[in-house]
């Protein structure tokens, strides 16, 4: 059961994934599975991290295929990291591809116009 860790909605004409609290090798497969058999192929995505409390390789392991995934499937990405906090941190500690990382929403959703 994925619910305590990610929820799906829209924002504007994207899909937005948002994903909260600890995200690691106990749970990141399962979230993994979860948002793959959710989304749909094209169009724009936006996976919000700005509630994400930890992130270990597993969740860093994740995101990157998530993204390569969905970028090969011609699904225009960003991940949303916020200003400050763990997700952000982690992101840039690993060199995470700069690219697709932005602060919030809204400049999100204009980055993918």
């Amino acid at each position: 059961m994925t619910d305590q860790w990610v929820s799906f909605s829209r924002f504007g004409d994207a899909q937005l994934v948002s994903l909260t609290g600890e995200i690691d090798l106990a749970n990141a497969g399962e979230i993994g599975k979860t948002i793959v058999d959710r989304l749909n192929d094209g169009g724009k995505v936006l996976i919000d991290l700005t509630t994400v409390s930890f992130l270990d390789s597993a969740g860093v392991r994740l995101l990157d295929a998530l993204v390569g995934d969905l970028l090969m499937h011609g699904t225009r990405t960003r991940l949303v990291v916020g200003e400050r906090g763990a997700a952000r941190m982690t992101l840039q500690l690993c060199a995470f591809r700069e690219d697709v990382l932005t602060t919030d929403l809204e400049r999100a959703a204009a980055e993918l116009k």
